[in-house]
């Protein structure tokens, strides 16, 4: 496929990168979503993935089943080559993606408040006083008023 990226320098961006077998869990989930700010001149996000996908790879055993194109190629068989990446146009856009990324394992259904998920920048955010602690369970239900 002719994937059409845009690259900018110094941009904001919302991934999406998943596991090549949904039902493993080496992330503990199928996929992941993280916002990503590239140095200012520098545009290369490509890079930046390929290598987290190297490193984490290189953590984990060598156990899961690969294609023969895989092999030929020395990839591990966890990572899908394609990811999404979408970037991040203004305040609100950034805004409605973090918000994204807070809720989505409450979504899944994996937790029932944002607060128990333990591997999230929600966290963080709460000290910082960004989030409310109870931010989507206590009828707060964006990050930023309007």
């Amino acid at each position: 496929m002719d994937y059409r990226r845009l690259w900018c320098k110094g941009g904001t961006y919302f991934f999406t990168v998943n596991l090549q077998q949904r039902h493993n869990n080496h992330l503990l989930t199928e996929h992941m979503h993280c916002i990503i700010e590239l140095p200012e001149g520098d545009a290369n996000f490509a890079l930046r993935w390929r290598l987290i996908k190297l490193i984490f790879s290189r953590a984990l055993p060598d156990t899961e089943s690969r294609c023969s194109s895989r092999q030929k190629r020395g990839e591990r068989g966890i990572w899908q080559r394609r990811y999404w990446e979408h970037l991040i146009r203004d305040q609100a856009d950034f805004n409605a993606h973090m918000d994204y990324v807070h809720f989505n394992p409450v979504k899944h259904g994996w937790v029932e408040q944002v607060s128990d998920w333990p591997y999230s920048t929600f966290h963080l955010l709460v000290k910082q006083g960004v989030y409310s602690a109870d931010w989507a369970g206590g009828g707060n239900d964006k990050l930023y008023p309007d």
